[in-house]
């Protein structure tokens, strides 16, 4: 967990949130659930945009009482936006979501390129910053877990053996797993 809690790290960083500030995290998977977790430790009021129930269900039971769909979503001042999703689309969502001198952070990827119009995040006078690597972010997610602001044992639905690795790529999901996101390996077992 230390590793996606780096890049997540990075990504809340790169909001440069306040504590008061209102940041929106658009996808609650692993990653998008660490960023909120990381920023309400920093003192963010955070809202998650999500899909499906299961994700949104799950979300609300670590805490996070904000929680929209993009039918659901109210007009509300946002100062940053973390895209955490793996959607084409919402890159472009995001610069519009944000305000006017706020900043959007990019640490999802979607499997098909996104199209943004710099037009609008130029006259937004927003700052977009992309974020890839945890490394700079690793003694920090440690710091966080180790201190007990932030603890990412909830996002763990199952821990399984090298054995079962390919099942799991290939989107099986090991019986018995609970309702979180992510699904640590153990190599001893």
């Amino acid at each position: 967990m230390v590793e996606p809690a780096g890049n997540a790290l990075r990504a809340v960083e790169g909001a440069q949130l306040a504590a008061g500030d209102r940041v929106l995290i658009l996808g609650p998977g692993a990653i998008g659930l660490l960023c909120a977790l990381l920023a309400r430790a920093a003192g963010a009021e955070v809202h998650l945009l999500g899909v499906t129930e299961e994700s949104m269900g799950f979300a609300r039971e670590l805490g996070f009482e904000h929680m929209w769909t993009e039918q659901t979503l109210p007009e509300l001042p946002v100062d940053a936006v973390i895209d955490a999703a793996t959607s084409a689309e919402l890159p472009a969502r995001a610069i519009q979501l944000v305000e006017p001198g706020g900043r959007v952070v990019y640490i999802g990827l979607a499997s098909s390129p996104s199209q943004i119009d710099t037009r609008e995040l130029v006259l937004g006078d927003l700052t977009a910053v992309g974020v890839l690597s945890a490394s700079p972010g690793l003694p920090g997610a440690i710091a966080a877990f180790t201190s007990g602001n932030v603890d990412p044992r909830p996002l763990v639905a199952a821990t399984i053996g090298l054995d079962e690795v390919a099942e799991v790529l290939a989107g099986t999901r090991p019986t018995g797993a609970g309702p979180a996101p992510k699904i640590h390996i153990d190599p001893r077992r």
